[in-house]
């Protein structure tokens, strides 16, 4: 009897001790150079404990079947050695990593629309992501990475070429150790099949909340209610947590209607906008057991030069929102 008690009491302070901290991460933007300990201070200073590091391999087009990466043109920070570099100043900072590799097609169409016409350009479009994929596991596996994300927006792939997708899963595990997570769209996630074999079910969470020009508070909250009830199924489903791999609002007009436009508008700054729904999501998910945190969208190296009270990007930085991270991820909310 005492022998059970005592592995109760194990179980039991393990899975209470595991939900204590949460993923406070940033997505931390690929630079043309390298950084060095003052472009950490800003993360370590909003209390983030991980960072989202995210090389890139180009596609010329949706039907294209190549996959590059590695170029000499290519940004230092997408590249292997840029990963090394930005990992090791990451880490003097206690800061834990995901590694993120994602694909940029040309003309900045959509990632999820990716699909080939016929059986070979698949085969080849397969194989060519496999190297990319394999490759940087590799790499986050020497670089003890917490966490390896093996795609990202990649719906019409996933949805295609189900078996490849298992096979390179299980290939996955075989050098890399740590935890995996898929960063599925936010009207995605319900139809990837593969959940169960990984750790984290993965979403960039782009949901629309309210179509208010400057969302309330109490709007955004109540927007979340329906998509808060299906995520918590799935993660009762699968018996995983959620994991948010990308989440964050611009500081425009309508910040809540449709938060994953990136189209550059002119004019229209709204601070208000993005501080109410970032406070939504914290609220909504933060105290959650089954939630595991996620990566705001998005943390530049040159932190005195971005963001701000004229910018209507998605970046919190040098704006209300940073202090609603902060807040957060410090747990003095």
């Amino acid at each position: 009897m005492k022998l059970f008690t005592a592995i109760l009491f194990v179980v039991l302070f393990q899975s209470c001790t595991s939900q204590v901290e949460k993923i406070n991460g940033v997505s931390f933007v690929a630079a043309s150079d390298s950084i060095s300990n003052k472009h950490v201070k800003p993360v370590k200073a909003i209390h983030a404990n991980y960072a989202s590091l995210m090389p890139f391999a180009l596609l010329k087009a949706i039907d294209s079947s190549n996959i590059y990466y590695n170029p000499k043109r290519q940004w230092f920070g997408e590249t292997e050695e840029g990963l090394q570099q930005y990992s090791k100043w990451l880490r003097k900072s206690n800061i834990k990593l995901m590694v993120k590799p994602q694909i940029w097609v040309w003309n900045g169409e959509f990632t999820g629309t990716i699909k080939m016409t016929n059986e070979a350009d698949w085969e080849n479009l397969e194989k060519t992501y496999s190297k990319f994929i394999l490759d940087f596991a590799g790499m986050s596996q020497r670089l003890n990475a917490e966490i390896f994300c093996i795609g990202t927006e990649l719906e019409q792939f996933v949805k295609h070429r189900p078996e490849y997708w298992k096979q390179l899963i299980l290939d996955i595990k075989k050098i890399y150790k740590g935890k995996l997570t898929y960063a599925a769209n936010w009207n995605e996630y319900e139809k990837t099949s593969f959940w169960n074999d990984l750790d984290f079910i993965g979403i960039d969470a782009y949901f629309p909340l309210t179509e208010e020009k400057t969302p309330s508070f109490e709007a955004s909250m109540e927007g979340w209610k329906k998509h808060k009830t299906i995520i918590k199924s799935y993660s009762d489903k699968f018996s995983k947590p959620i994991l948010f791999t990308e989440f964050g609002y611009r500081s425009v007009d309508y910040a809540g209607k449709k938060p994953w436009e990136t189209s550059r508008i002119k004019n229209s700054v709204n601070l208000e906008a993005q501080t109410n729904t970032t406070k939504a999501l914290f609220e909504t998910f933060w105290h959650e057991p089954w939630f595991s945190g996620g990566f705001v969208w998005k943390w530049f190296h040159n932190y005195e030069a971005v963001g701000g009270i004229n910018n209507n990007r998605f970046t919190p930085q040098n704006k209300p929102a940073e202090a609603i991270l902060k807040t957060y991820y410090s747990n003095e909310n």
